[in-house]
Parts: structure tokens; C-alpha cells; sequence
């Protein structure tokens, strides 16, 4: 699963995965990508707090202000959401196809043993090197600051290695591809923390529906492609499965080069006053541009602030019992197959589920951030899937076992991305720490895969009660993670409100939440 907004503009590619995955760095990729809601900020309130705009944004009236800003919002959407959702998609297509592999003869052609769960391995290996690799890569690319040449090397370079899938022959060959093809897959993980914090769940789920998107298009291409091309040119329908994907993974990257931005302070198809305003509402959101704050940090003093605190650790227990809950859909069309149907309406029929996680997630995300409310977007969620989990594992009707496929999905997902919001909400700066804190969660939750794949062995369908059961007691783990989190940032907003101290509020200037009205959600 991996990934990932407040108000601000910019959007940061946490480039580890997502999700997750970290695509995951913390890409500052561009700012101003969301705005207020209600118009122009008051400049008076501002400079009461301590901040002083430019002259060039304070000399705008309300209207031009407002002009300025949807021009800003608009230009960064149409350049920037479409590219990084297909990004996304493609990562999580390269990633999981190798589900859909099964069911187009890979076990068969390459002749591995399913008493030494050999498939499961080969699923789980992936994430070993997604989890070695993803915090020195969110770290790195948060030092060197150049997005729009990382991201789509490490993109290109994976898309070549999922076409090279093709080619493996034995057990061991499928290894080595799969564990270096999760080694570079550790730069995605995407999540906008640098979008204003009131807007920061919708425009997560904008950017992670890629994974939810990916999820219903791989079904039905890879349907089309069991169909159609089984024995064309020699080839199996699983070699097919991954030249075609991973062929258009290796063109879509090359297009990528030309528009992602990196900076704000340095993407040139922005105007002067248009840079002069995503670096200042950055400022005026949380009181600090994390760029020129976040220049003056080393790669591991963010990794020990985001360690040091204990909210990471309980974001850290709340994130890994939602993507241990998620795991599912690493075998997704093998849950789905114990349906009964054949494998290609088995792929079709992994689609509706996706599409209904998508409309979900997204009506999620916009009320989470319409009401500024976290928790109970999440929780509620959960036990959706809590309940799905518990049907499948129960029945074996057909009607109770798709029922439970269409909410498990949702539920799980629907949580997911206002939890990667929640993340930035309540570790906000300094970036270093938040990059930090960011892949180290994703990291860790993602490890959950390389066990979970032994969970969905054949001989354990159709309920495949024990994956079942971990799943809900992964989901009560994050419920109860959720509740804690919930008691502590209360606790916080309380000391804030008093103008009491309170350490990490904004981690880029200690001791100025209070003083900038900074509030943590909850």
C-alpha cells in the first residue's frame, strides 16, 4: 500500500515508498497546490503574528490576491496532478502485477513449488528491498532537492527492470528482479505536505488514487492481455503482462522529465509574483518556508527530531496496522479466484471494488478536510474493513465472500489517506523531520508485506482465516493507535491554547506555535 494537505502549495513526493509506496521522497515539487477556501488571507493577521509579506504579494488588493491564487492553484493541477497520478499508477501496476501473473501460468512457467510457498516469496522479497532502501532515499532526495530529475530516473530504471521480468526462467532469477525492482520502487511515496493543512487529506487522496486507480485498470488489462495474448511470439500471457507495463512505465518517464518541477523558488513556468506567492502562503499557513529552513539541516538531524518523538511512534503503530490490514490486495486475484470464476472474469472482477475505493476515499478525504476532523474519518473506516475481514473469514456464500471484497478494499484505503494527512498535519516541520518521519513509517508499515505473503497460500483459500484474522486484529491495533493519538494531540492543543510551550509544534521554529496560532488536528 504505501504513500501522501494543509494549505500551502507545494507538493512533496516523499520519495520512498507509498506508499508507500514512498513513491516516496520528500519532493517539494511545487508550491501554492491548493488555497483557501475562503479567499485571501488577512495580511493584517499576519504581520500580528510576526510575518511580514513581500512586496510584491502585499502590495495585491484581495481581488488580485484571489486572481493570483486560482491561477496558481490551476496552473500547478494541470501541470503537475495528472503526471503524478499516473506516476503513481504505474508504480503500483509494476509493483502488484505480479497477482495477475499467477493467474496468467507464471507459477507453471517457471515451475515453482507451492509446498515452499516460492510465489509467496517472490512477492515478499520486493518489500526487503523497499524497506532497506526507503529512508536513504526520502533522505537523499530531500538533500539534493531535485525531484524532477530523481523521480523519473528512478522510474525509468524500474521500468526496465519489470519488462526484464520477462526473461527470468527459474525461481531464482525471479528473486533477484523482484528484490532490485522494490529496491528502486522505494522512491515513491506520495504525500502533499506542502498543500495548506486544511486541504491536506483531499489532496492526498488525489494523488494516491494512482494506487486506487491502478488497482481497477491492472485488472482489466491484464485480463485483456491473458485473453489475447497467451503464446503470441512465443511469449506467455505473464510475459506479456510485464513487457507491456513495464514498456510503458520506461515511455511515461521520459515524459516526466519535462514536467515535473522542482522547487518553487526555481520552476521556471511560474511567474515571479506567481513564486513570490506559493513560497509566502508556506510561511503564512505554518509560519516558516520550509525550504529555506530546511536548507540548513543535515540528512539525520531530521531522522533523530522525528525518532525523539513520540508521535511518531504512535503514527508509526497507527500506519502499520492499516498497511498490514491492506496487504490483501498483494493477492487480491487469488482472494477474488476463490470465487470460483474463471481467471479472466476473476481480473474483472477485482475491478469494481477499486472503483468504489476510489469514490470513497475521495468523498473521505474532502469532508476530513471540510471539517478539519481526522479521527473519526479514520476509525470509521476501519471498522468497515473490520467487518469485511470478519465476513470473509466466517462465510463461504458467494454473495457474503464479494460483498466483503467490495468493503474490505474501501475501508481500508478510506482510512489510509487521511492518515498519511494526519502524519503531516502532526509532524509539520521541519521538513527534514516530517521527509524523516514520513519514509520511516511508510518503511516499517510496508515490512508488514513480507510476512503477510505467506498468509494467502492456496491451501488456505477460500476463507484464508488466519490472513483474515491478523487483519482485524491489525485494524484494532490502528483504532486503538488512532484513540491514543487523538488523547494526545487534545492534550497539546490545550497547552497551546494556554501559550504554554510545546515542543515540535513547528519543529523549523521551536517555541512560535502559540505565538502563530498553530493547532494540531485532530
Amino acid at each position: 500500500m504505501t504513500s501522501p494537505p494543509s494549505d500551502k502549495g507545494e507538493v512533496d513526493l516523499v520519495a520512498s515508498n507509498e506508499e508507500g509506496g514512498s513513491i516516496g521522497k520528500d519532493v517539494e515539487a511545487t508550491a501554492a497546490h491548493s488555497g483557501p477556501s475562503g479567499g485571501a488571507a488577512d495580511l493584517d493577521s499576519a504581520e500580528r503574528r510576526g510575518l511580514r509579506a513581500p512586496e510584491i504579494i502585499a502590495r495585491l488588493t484581495t481581488e488580485e490576491r484571489q486572481e493570483l491564487e486560482r491561477r496558481l492553484r490551476k496552473k500547478i493541477d494541470l501541470r503537475l496532478l495528472p503526471m503524478l497520478v499516473l506516476m503513481y499508477i504505474l508504480n503500483y501496476i509494476d509493483r502488484n502485477n505480479i497477482a495477475a501473473a499467477k493467474l496468467a501460468g507464471l507459477p507453471e512457467d517457471l515451475n515453482l513449488d507451492p509446498n515452499a510457498s516460492e510465489f509467496q516469496t517472490a512477492v515478499s522479497i520486493l518489500f526487503v528491498g523497499y524497506l532497506l532502501m526507503q529512508v536513504p532515499s526520502n533522505l537523499f532526495l530531500n538533500k539534493i532537492g531535485k525531484p524532477a530529475i530523481y523521480l523519473p530516473t528512478c522510474m525509468l530504471v524500474w521500468g526496465v527492470i519489470s519488462a526484464a521480468t520477462a526473461a527470468v526462467t527459474n525461481f531464482g532469477g525471479l528473486i533477484a528482479v523482484r528484490f532490485f525492482l522494490g529496491f528502486v520502487e522505494a522512491a515513491y511515496f506520495v504525500s502533499p505536505t506542502k498543500d495548506t493543512r486544511k486541504e491536506l487529506g483531499l489532496r492526498t487522496a488525489i494523488l494516491y488514487s494512482g494506487a486506487l486507480i491502478s488497482g481497477a485498470f491492472s485488472g482489466l488489462l491484464s485480463a485483456g492481455i491473458t485473453q489475447n495474448m497467451s503464446g503470441a511470439r512465443g511469449l506467455g500471457a505473464w510475459q506479456w503482462l510485464f513487457i507491456i507495463e513495464g514498456v510503458i512505465t520506461v515511455g511515461i518517464s521520459f515524459l516526466a522529465y519535462w514536467v515535473l518541477p522542482n522547487f518553487p523558488r526555481t520552476t521556471s513556468w511560474l511567474s515571479e509574483e506567481e513564486r513570490a506567492l506559493a513560497i509566502w502562503r508556506l510561511e503564512e499557513d505554518i509560519g516558516s518556508d520550509d525550504r529555506a529552513d530546511g536548507e540548513h539541516q543535515s540528512l539525520w538531524h531530521g531522522a533523530r527530531l522525528a525518532f525523539a518523538d513520540i508521535k511518531t511512534w504512535v503514527l508509526l503503530f497507527l500506519l502499520f496496522g492499516i498497511v498490514a490490514s491492506g496487504s490483501v490486495t498483494n493477492f487480491f486475484p487469488a482472494v477474488v479466484k476463490t470465487l470460483g470464476y474463471s481467471n479472466v472474469i476473476t481480473l474483472l472482477l477485482t475491478c469494481p471494488p477499486y472503483v468504489l475505493c476510489v469514490i470513497t476515499t475521495f468523498a473521505n478525504a474532502w469532508h476530513a478536510d471540510r471539517t478539519g476532523e481526522r479521527y473519526w474519518h479514520i476509525t470509521l473506516s476501519l471498522f468497515v474493513a473490520l467487518a469485511a475481514f470478519i465476513i470473509a473469514a466466517a462465510s463461504t456464500g458467494l454473495a457474503p465472500r464479494y460483498l466483503a471484497m467490495m468493503l474490505m478494499v474501501p475501508g481500508v484505503y478510506s482510512a489510509f489517506v487521511v492518515a498519511l494527512a494526519w502524519i503531516s498535519n502532526t509532524l509539520p516541520r521541519p521538513p527534514a523531520k516530517r521527509a524523516a518521519a514520513l519514509a520511516f513509517i511508510n518503511a516499517v508499515s510496508n515490512a508488514s508485506s513480507i510476512y503477510a505473503s505467506y498468509m494467502y497460500e492456496d491451501r488456505m483459500a477460500p476463507r484464508y482465516i488466519v490472513a483474515m484474522s491478523v487483519n482485524c486484529g491489525t485494524v484494532c491495533l490502528s483504532i486503538v493507535s488512532a484513540t491514543v493519538l487523538r488523547f494526545m494531540l487534545v492534550r497539546l492543543n490545550r497547552k497551546l491554547e494556554r501559550g504554554i510551550f510545546v515542543e515540535g509544534a513547528i519543529n523549523a521554529l521551536p517555541g512560535e506555535a502559540a505565538q502563530h496560532g498553530f493547532r494540531f488536528k485532530y
